[in-house]
């Protein structure tokens, strides 16, 4: 453990329909949902408005809707989500070269290897600082945690939510911990909650005074010694720069159970080419090759099956998911379908199994990647407008799809600097409308001044 709370963590809050509603200047303050939006669509984020009425990240949007009848349901549109994202590293990497994300919206920062903080005072110059510089960039707001571990920084983190900031000065981490509840702490889950509950331990100050001993007992040896170093706040932990990927995966989710067994198998292949580009694209390899089938009974099956050496070729994973589908029974019909590569490396073996025929096969021309999940898709002759996104229109300018079905698509025209906008209704077909980019959330006029960054106004002397 360190001396000084020079561990950030940062969480955007609620990123995905904050970025909508700093895009949508008529959603601001009103009830956001994002996510899939068909009959077996998941919540992928909720403002903070939704919440207030229970939806919550990962509830079927079914039941969001039901609880929340008159928020606004958008599809989620991950190509800005990324370049926001990149826009918060780059801020994050102005601190540190010590910059470890573990999502689009969420990340720890070593600010003592950055040389901007030293010591508590200095490190809340950092994080005020750094929420500044996010609002002023993107428009957004995210909570910072600062702790001398990584653990309690996330803590302080989520405790800062949302819009603040939360500085665990060491020394106090024991009398911090210890009213919280066991699902507080990394690894803790609702099985292993549960479980301890029906022990008596529900408070990490009962995790603590349970023992090492009985915590191996009740959850063995690994977990339980993990566990109680946590109750005690022992976490060691280093900031890593680069998380190595385990893994390069793809999969859909079908609106309709598939059960023509020829269509499994096409959805495999088509699987198994966007899976190949993400290799190659990557400059990956894999060893292990791995199916994931999700029944109509939600029950999951994985198969794999591990190569002589690693590989990128088309024809060697598509051969191997084909064995792979040849041991799984889909006979009630397949309601999720993924392909995955494991055992990653940077090169690839030659010759594995003669490449099948001779010469590396190719994936076929790429289809655009959606940004709509897989049970949004409708015919290949319809124009898609799905609900959130950008658009276009010759006369009225940039708006973007409030809903559209029985021939027609509504359209709010507004940009992120703009008031709210008005309403209009066209036919899906109109040669006028089309799809379109969006618009940054924060446009900076090209003679703007560089703003301090948080890195210079809290530099250490």
């Amino acid at each position: 453990m360190r001396s000084a709370p020079t561990i950030l963590h940062l969480d955007m809050d609620a990123f995905y329909a904050s970025v909508e509603q700093a895009s949508k200047p008529s959603l601001r303050g009103k009830a956001v949902v994002v996510g899939g939006l068909g009959p077996r669509g998941v919540v992928a984020t909720a403002s903070y408005e939704a919440r207030v009425f229970g939806v919550r990240s990962a509830m079927p949007m079914a039941q969001a809707r039901r609880l929340a009848p008159h928020a606004a349901y958008l599809v989620p549109r991950f190509a800005l989500y990324r370049s926001v994202s990149e826009q918060v590293m780059g801020l994050l990497r102005a601190l540190s070269p010590l910059v470890e994300p573990l999502s689009l919206d969420e990340a720890f920062v070593d600010l003592e290897a950055g040389g901007t903080a030293r010591d508590a005072e200095s490190a809340r110059r950092v994080g005020a600082g750094l929420r500044a510089d996010i609002r002023a960039v993107t428009g957004l707001t995210g909570s910072v945690g600062l702790a001398a571990s990584k653990m309690l920084a996330k803590i302080a983190s989520e405790q800062a939510k949302p819009d603040g900031l939360v500085l665990i000065e060491p020394g106090t981490e024991r009398a911090l911990l210890g009213p919280l509840s066991v699902r507080t702490l990394p690894g803790v889950g609702p099985a292993t909650g549960d479980h301890l509950r029906r022990a008596g331990i529900t408070t990490v100050e009962e995790l603590a005074e349970a023992g090492e001993d009985e915590l191996v007992r009740l959850l063995g040896k690994a977990h339980g010694h993990a566990l109680y170093a946590m109750a005690l706040a022992r976490d060691d932990r280093p900031v890593v720069a680069e998380r190595e990927a385990k893994s390069v995966s793809v999969e859909d989710t079908y609106d309709v159970d598939i059960h023509d067994r020829v269509r499994v198998g096409l959805e495999v292949q088509r699987l198994a080419d966007r899976c190949v580009r993400r290799l190659r694209a990557a400059g990956l390899s894999g060893r292990t090759i791995v199916l994931k089938v999700r029944r109509y009974d939600f029950s999951t099956l994985t198969r794999s099956e591990t190569l002589r050496g690693p590989t990128d070729d088309l024809a060697v994973v598509r051969e191997a998911a084909a064995r792979l589908l040849d041991s799984v029974d889909t006979t009630g019909g397949v309601r999720l379908l993924g392909v995955g590569v494991s055992g990653l490396a940077d090169y690839t073996q030659e010759d594995l199994f003669a490449q099948a025929a001779g010469e590396r096969a190719e994936p076929p021309a790429e289809e655009p990647e959606r940004e709509e999940p897989a049970e949004e898709r409708q015919g290949p002759a319809e124009r898609r407008w799905p609900a959130g996104h950008d658009v276009r229109h010759a006369a009225y300018g940039h708006g973007w799809v409030q809903g559209s079905g029985l021939g027609r698509v509504t359209v709010r025209f507004e940009t992120p600097g703009s008031g709210p906008g008005r309403v209009r209704t066209f036919r899906v077909d109109d040669p006028d409308l089309e799809p379109a980019d969006p618009l940054p959330l924060v446009p900076l006029p090209p003679s703007a001044p560089r703003r301090p960054r948080a890195a210079d106004r809290g530099a250490a002397g």
